[in-house]
């Protein structure tokens, strides 16, 4: 009987120090965007990037979300500010959704591609996790210019074995009741949807993260 509860309350200890380790509240995920990550034309409580931070508490997920999305922004301008961002806020986990105006602007894929990359490489090196937000564009750019966009994505996704949400719109961007009038950026009733459409990759990668603080917290022990 007593080593039984000795080993009890030896299990809540080390169950304790892996929920202290998973849900440290210093950790932060960072999502680097544009107007689609803004929220833009919603009310910010609405936003996908304020509903996750939501999710993330009532989950007990100790993340702190930091938005450095800017409307209007390009790959270019995203790795312009990657820098200082990473630096700020030492993130765990860098959500990237750009490169929507790039493809708008009928930016060349070779930039896009070398931007999109040149972000990833600096946030892996800094140590953090990488989510990579798949994008497309309308076809009337061109069979070769919107297929060779999308394929952006998943290359990269692959080469750096990164997650990939495969396609950030799915669900919202062919539906007009989750679209505001301009039929660009997604309204309040789409937000929840751009939300699940990243949880569906963001989750396993954090009960991993868990897995493997408690697996740490085992072994100091």
């Amino acid at each position: 009987m007593r080593s039984f509860i000795i080993n009890t309350i030896a299990l809540m200890l080390l169950a304790t120090a892996g929920c202290q380790a998973a849900n440290n509240p210093n950790q932060s995920l960072l999502v680097i965007g544009d107007s689609l990550s803004t929220g833009l034309g919603v009310d910010p409580g609405q936003a996908w990037a304020t509903l996750l931070q939501d999710r993330l508490t009532a989950q007990g997920y100790g993340y702190r979300v930091v938005n450095a999305s800017i409307s209007g922004d390009t790959t270019t301008g995203g790795l312009r500010r990657l820098p200082r961002a990473l630096e700020q806020h030492n993130p765990d986990i860098v959500v990237v959704e750009l490169g929507g105006n790039d493809g708008l602007r009928g930016t060349p894929i070779n930039i896009i591609r070398r931007n999109l990359a040149e972000i990833i490489e600096m946030s892996l090196d800094y140590g953090a996790q990488v989510l990579l937000a798949g994008m497309q564009i309308p076809p009337n750019y061109g069979e070769s210019y919107a297929g060779g966009f999308a394929d952006i994505y998943p290359d990269l996704a692959s080469e750096y074995d990164i997650g990939l949400i495969g396609f950030f719109m799915d669900g919202v961007a062919l539906d007009a009741t989750m679209m505001q009038p301009d039929g660009i950026h997604p309204n309040a009733k789409g937000q929840p949807l751009l939300l699940q459409n990243v949880w569906e990759i963001l989750e396993p990668q954090l009960r991993m993260s868990t897995d493997n603080a408690m697996d740490a917290a085992a072994v100091g022990n």
